[in-house]
């Protein structure tokens, strides 16, 4: 049986529309998140056993639950930010909610390989904790975050996919409805080249961008 390649253009689009939106936001959260998880520990910036305990525990407990419960979980806020719990848009909150902590670790990850020497050296020259947070933590541990944010975007990007179980629209709904339900192979197999080209592509143009801001690579 024939494919027809037009049934993909708007799925494409809302996967795109959803993973790309759901970044954004989750980064927005996770990034900040993730610093006060650096500063707060054991050996950070300014050191707050309660707070860290307190945010690793809400981290933990976020990520330990897997995504399509955390879906049907969060129905009644989905329903409340976004008035409605199917289409593209609704499965925005479940992502964001499931994505920040997972990229918060990955934040508080990559600012722990930064050198303790440049950040002691940025202390003697009389930096506040916010211009080394800045100047040096974020710019130093640049090419992690990146690589770090190839993997983040990627896992949202499948996530968004289990979303089309529920009617999350995107390349998972066309894979569900029209290949899965109908028995139609040839739509589950042009869905999966669809969606490992768009995976290739997101992390190639991180991983480049990465390899460019690595001050170590010549």
């Amino acid at each position: 049986m024939a494919v027809d390649f037009s049934l993909y253009i708007n799925a494409i689009i809302e996967t795109l529309f959803m993973t790309f939106t759901s970044s954004l936001l989750s980064y927005l959260i996770g990034i900040p998140l993730g610093i006060l998880l650096y500063i707060s520990a054991k050996d950070g910036l300014t050191p707050n056993r309660f707070l860290y305990d307190i945010l690793s525990l809400i981290v933990n407990l976020l990520r330990s639950i897997p995504f399509l419960i955390l879906l049907i979980l969060v129905l009644p806020i989905t329903k409340f930010l976004v008035g409605s719990t199917i289409g593209p848009k609704a499965v925005i909150p479940p992502l964001v909610i499931s994505a920040s902590p997972y990229i918060a670790r990955m934040v508080e990850s990559s600012l722990k390989e930064v050198d303790l020497g440049v950040i002691e050296a940025a202390k003697s020259m009389g930096a506040s904790n916010f211009q080394i947070i800045y100047k040096v933590l974020l710019t130093e541990s640049k090419p992690s975050l990146l690589i770090g944010a190839a993997i983040s975007i990627t896992t949202i990007l499948g996530y968004s996919a289990m979303a089309g179980i529920v009617g999350g629209g995107g390349l998972g709904t066309v894979a569900i409805n029209y290949g899965y339900y109908r028995y139609n192979k040839e739509i589950m197999i042009v869905t999966v080249v669809l969606l490992v080209i768009i995976v290739q592509v997101i992390q190639e143009v991180l991983m480049h961008i990465a390899r460019k801001s690595d001050k170590r690579i010549d």
